[in-house]
């Protein structure tokens, strides 16, 4: 049988993820060259990369191979959960309103706020003296 690739990006934060899903597959998931629960190794980010796959039911029926860069390991989870449901909804066009109505093909905006000159962090400010 002919395997078909699913190609995507997702990002979040500073990090961006390539995933790519292969049809029919055997269940293997894939980031960075490592399996997905050594790299990610909390429980709680598992479950949130894995929420596509299981919201469409097609956990288990294909193969997701991932790269993810840039940010820490909460962003690359965000960054690999929208591009494995972008991916999806390029696969079959009826799991795209079941995906949006979940919120998994939203990215999310939130950006760490920049430092600002004369505070020692974003929002910090130095004590004040008023004398």
């Amino acid at each position: 049988m002919e395997r078909k690739v699913y190609s995507a990006t997702g990002r979040r934060k500073t990090s961006v993820a390539r995933v790519r899903i292969i049809v029919p597959g055997n269940g293997r998931r894939m980031i960075n060259g490592k399996e997905l629960k050594n790299y990610l190794q909390k429980d709680d980010l598992i479950r949130h990369v894995l929420q596509p796959l299981e919201v469409s039911k097609v956990d288990g029926k294909m193969d997701v191979v991932c790269s993810a860069t840039g940010g820490g390991v909460s962003g690359q989870a965000g960054a690999i959960r929208l591009g494995i449901a972008r991916a999806l909804a390029q696969l079959d066009e009826n799991l795209k309103k079941l995906l949006k109505d979940k919120g998994l093909l939203t990215r999310d905006p939130r950006m760490v706020e920049r430092k600002k000159y004369g505070q020692p962090k974003a929002r910090k400010r130095f004590q004040y003296s008023k004398r």
